[in-house]
């Protein structure tokens, strides 16, 4: 299948666009290269995409109408896969205009498109973080998601919600993803896993927040890739629901779909794992709670599971040693 996928200079969509190759789909890959963290690891993570001879790429913001256009009408995608974004929970609190150009904005060119080739399906990448100060445990596709704490999450849900409108309007089969604490090999510089790491292998001191009272349903990235694989060619029918906790719309070919393994680990039980996987004790730096952060997430991994017959289910002791493998031969430390 030709599949489009946007952000394959990062962390997901790396990933993603790697597996789909190996499976023997055509990709076209789509990434601004934003300097938010680290540009060569980007590069770094095409270049191991463009050995593939199924694999090709256009540079260029989501914002940019005309190149998303012009990547369209060239590739003409059966399959949409949209997963570039400004993410980061953090730094919606210090730029958060890149947000609306990018989670807004660059969403709609997308579907913009998507209305014009109608492919088979568009999947979409959202957030944990849309759940807000509405989670209740573990947290459920249906919930109203009515009080966002930060910008990042208030984008991520207004693309859900512009989504569903092209679902209805133009019967474009959507399926909204939304991830929990992905971790893995590649991973972002300015998540907790990545910063730990590096901290603890240079000996300066680890920030545990809120004095180390927090939970994640940390989701490792070969889990997360296989969910959208299962999940991408099963594109919503309306009115054809899994049961009676499915999110599908009654209204769209649209359906939101939590990818996370339902197992809420403790940070401190996760820190204790990276200092096994090196060798080496964290100097630990506690501090109070961050703005517009959260002391829990926890997926319910039911609706997938029931579309899919999968769920997250990598330990973290299994996916910590991998990141640490990944992070040593890397960086050379």
């Amino acid at each position: 299948m030709r599949c489009l996928v946007t952000g394959t200079a990062g962390f997901v969509g790396f990933h993603l666009a790697r597996r789909l190759l190996g499976d023997g789909h055509e990709v076209m890959g789509i990434d601004g290269m934003v300097p938010y963290y680290d540009v060569n690891l980007k590069r770094n993570r095409h270049e191991i995409l463009d050995r593939s001879g199924l694999f090709s790429k256009r540079e260029c913001m989501l914002e940019d109408a005309p190149q998303i256009e012009a990547a369209f009408g060239q590739f003409k995608p059966e399959i949409v896969i949209h997963l570039a974004a400004q993410a980061g929970v953090r730094y919606s609190l210090e730029n958060p205009a890149s947000y609306i150009g990018s989670n807004l904005v660059g969403s709609f060119n997308i579907l913009e498109q998507c209305r014009r080739w109608q492919p088979e399906h568009l999947v979409m990448a959202s957030t944990s973080s849309v759940y807000g100060a509405d989670a209740d445990y573990p947290s459920v596709e249906s919930a109203a998601c009515n009080h966002p704490l930060t910008l990042y999450s208030s984008t991520k849900k207004a693309m859900e919600e512009m989504a569903h409108c092209y679902a209805h309007v133009w019967n474009i089969r959507t399926t909204a993803f939304r991830f929990f604490s992905a971790y893995g090999p590649w991973g972002r510089p300015d998540m907790a896993m990545f910063k730990f790491v590096e901290s603890i292998l240079a000996d300066r001191p680890i920030d545990v927040y809120n004095h180390g009272n927090m939970q994640r349903d940390w989701t490792y990235i070969d889990d997360l890739v296989e969910a959208i694989v299962r999940l991408m060619t099963m594109p919503p029918e309306l009115n054809k629901p899994v049961g009676r906790f499915d999110s599908l719309s009654p209204v769209a070919p649209y359906r939101v779909v939590n990818i996370g393994g339902g197992n809420a680990v403790q940070l401190m039980d996760f820190v204790g794992e990276i200092e096994s996987a090196i060798g080496r004790k964290a100097i630990r730096n506690y501090l109070g709670m961050q703005l517009g952060d959260v002391e829990r997430s926890e997926a319910s991994p039911q609706l997938l599971e029931a579309l899919t017959g999968f769920r997250p289910a990598t330990p973290i002791s299994v996916g910590v040693r991998e990141f640490v493998k990944w992070y040593r031969e890397y960086y050379r430390a």
